[in-house]
């Protein structure tokens, strides 16, 4: 908040285009969650689960442009809090909620919503056949599952620190096969993969650039991560240059048949 006013943004009537800088928390920001809603058919019927919904950024972001009512769950409790405040803040709270928990149990009933909906987090996840079973689980027959994520590159081990981790120890890639894989043995159908690799190269070059002439705006992913933010972007722009990253925006469909009541 102190950043936002530092901005010279009016804390009484913010809008989520004040808060862009700080939203959207994954490389390429908004155009990344816009392409993948559109991939994914979003419109207002739409009952959306945010797996690792963070500050509530993306969750936002979908409720205003699409209209759908979106559930964001995430494993940090402050995140939860501040998503709540800044959805209130700018008049969202009628569309979006947030709750506290994991990935891999997650709180809600079998069947309940029309798209599971995650970007960016599987990366920190180890157990990734639960996490992608809770989501089929939750999922409506006919329900869709939409991913954008880092993926293993074929180039060597990551670089460390970096966005998501500081260190080997909670970063868990894995490759766009060993993906593949794990949504098919949870009882999902892939219907459309894209590799948004180069995109996000170019993306981060620009981004860098930038940095380098201007430094950081007073709104910005640093405010979220702290000190070695700058060592965290650089070696991202290397991960991606180097090829030990990938990224793919993934739209994955849970059958219209239900079989013992959940897997289709």
């Amino acid at each position: 908040m102190a950043a936002l006013e530092k901005a010279g943004k009016d804390l009484n009537h913010l809008t989520p285009e004040d808060l862009a800088p700080i939203d959207q928390f994954h490389i390429r920001g908004r155009m990344a969650t816009l392409e993948l809603a559109r991939a994914a058919g979003l419109d207002a019927n739409k009952r959306v689960l945010d797996v690792g919904s963070g500050v509530g950024g993306t969750s936002r972001c979908l409720a205003k442009e699409f209209g759908c009512r979106v559930t964001g769950i995430d494993l940090t409790d402050e995140y939860c809090r501040a998503a709540a405040m800044l959805s209130a803040r700018v008049g969202l709270t009628d569309l979006v909620d947030y709750r506290q928990g994991d990935a891999t149990r997650l709180p809600f009933e079998d069947a309940v919503f029309d798209v599971v909906w995650t970007e960016h987090v599987a990366m920190n996840i180890p157990d990734k056949r639960r996490l992608y079973r809770e989501m089929h689980r939750v999922l409506k027959p006919g329900g869709t599952l939409a991913i954008y994520d880092i993926l293993a590159g074929p180039s060597g081990p990551v670089l460390f620190p970096v966005p998501w981790a500081r260190t080997p120890d909670t970063s868990f890639l894995v490759s766009p096969d060993a993906l593949r894989r794990l949504l098919e043995e949870a009882g999902f159908t892939v219907s459309d993969w894209t590799d948004t690799t180069e995109v996000a190269r170019a993306w981060f070059v620009s981004l860098a650039e930038k940095i380098r002439k201007e430094g950081f705006p007073s709104l910005g992913f640093h405010l979220l991560l702290g000190a070695d933010f700058k060592a965290m972007a650089q070696n991202q722009g290397r991960n991606l240059q180097e090829g030990r990253i990938a990224l793919a925006q993934i739209v994955a469909r849970k059958s219209a048949l239900v079989d013992n009541g959940e897997r289709g």
